[in-house]
Formats: C-alpha cells, sequence, structure tokens
C-alpha cells in the first residue's frame, strides 16, 4: 500500500502542518504527564486504526521510558492492573471521545466526574484538546494511507515553530 498523498510536500500542507504541530507543541508542554499523553494518543491511534500514529505514539513512548507491558496492555487497559486510577480515567475519556462516530452516547458523567478527579483544570484542559488533535491526526493518517512501521523516535521533534 502507497501514501496517497504526502501532506507535508506542498506549501500549503507545510503551513498547515505546523500549525497543526504548534498545537500538538501547546498540549505537550501543558502539566498533564508525558505518560498519560503517550497512553491516550496510543489508544485512540488504535482505535481510529491509524498505523502510523500508533508506530510513532508506541515509539515515543518508548524512548520516553515507558514500559513494554504497559503498551502491549494499553489496548486491553480495562482488564489489565499496570494502570493507575488516573490513567484509566483518561483513557477511558479518549475512549468515549473517540468513539462518538460509532454512535457511542458520548462522554459519561461517570468518567468525567473520575477525570475531575484526577485532573485540574489546565491537565483537563490538555486532555480534552489532546483527544480531538490525536483523532484528527488519526484521520490525516487514514486518509493519505500513511503506514506504521518506519518511524524513527524524535522525526516529528522539529516541525513546530
Amino acid at each position: 500500500m502507497e501514501l496517497r498523498l504526502n501532506l507535508m510536500d506542498n506549501e500549503l500542507g507545510a503551513r498547515l502542518g505546523k500549525r497543526f504541530a504548534n498545537v500538538s507543541l501547546g498540549i505537550a508542554q501543558s502539566t498533564l504527564p508525558r505518560t498519560i499523553q503517550d497512553l491516550v494518543m496510543l489508544r485512540a491511534s488504535q482505535i481510529n486504526g491509524c498505523g502510523f500514529c500508533a508506530d510513532l505514539h508506541s515509539k515515543e513512548a518508548t524512548a520516553a521510558g515507558e514500559t513494554a507491558v504497559r503498551l502491549h496492555l494499553v489496548a486491553t487497559w480495562r482488564h489489565s492492573t499496570v494502570f493507575t486510577e488516573a490513567e484509566r480515567a483518561a483513557l477511558a475519556l479518549a475512549e468515549e471521545g473517540t468513539r462518538i462516530a460509532d454512535a457511542h452516547p458520548g462522554v459519561s458523567d461517570e468518567t468525567w466526574e473520575q477525570v475531575r478527579k484526577h485532573y485540574d483544570e489546565e491537565q483537563t484542559t490538555a486532555l480534552v484538546y489532546l483527544i480531538a488533535m490525536i483523532n484528527a491526526a488519526n484521520r490525516l493518517g487514514v486518509i493519505a494511507n500513511n503506514q506504521g512501521g518506519s518511524y524513527a523516535p524524535g522525526t516529528l521533534g522539529g516541525l513546530a515553530s
């Protein structure tokens, strides 16, 4: 399967890509823990079937020190013992926010209550934006047919500015 469109290979795509990356950089620089960000981005990418993003986020998480066991169990986090209550709240929000298009009723009050129990206002804001941004990135990747498997950690680090 070949890449349909390199979104960064033309002037408009490069300009939009930088703006997209700047929003993501703002989230990355928030007080929301990096571990939470990595787990949420990986889980949403799995749900959306974006091989490139799943590859990218699993490798970036590994480079940041995440364990293989936890990364392997993200898809089955509800039936795993390796995630904290705070991580479970973020993963639940990611799933419910991602599955809106699947006729899911949206984010439950129970999930929102758990998120607010574990995250302050800034962290919750970052988490909501993170879920929106990774879902947008997944859609870009799937539409363009961007394949996973060859991402090298740190490759996208210089995109924002």
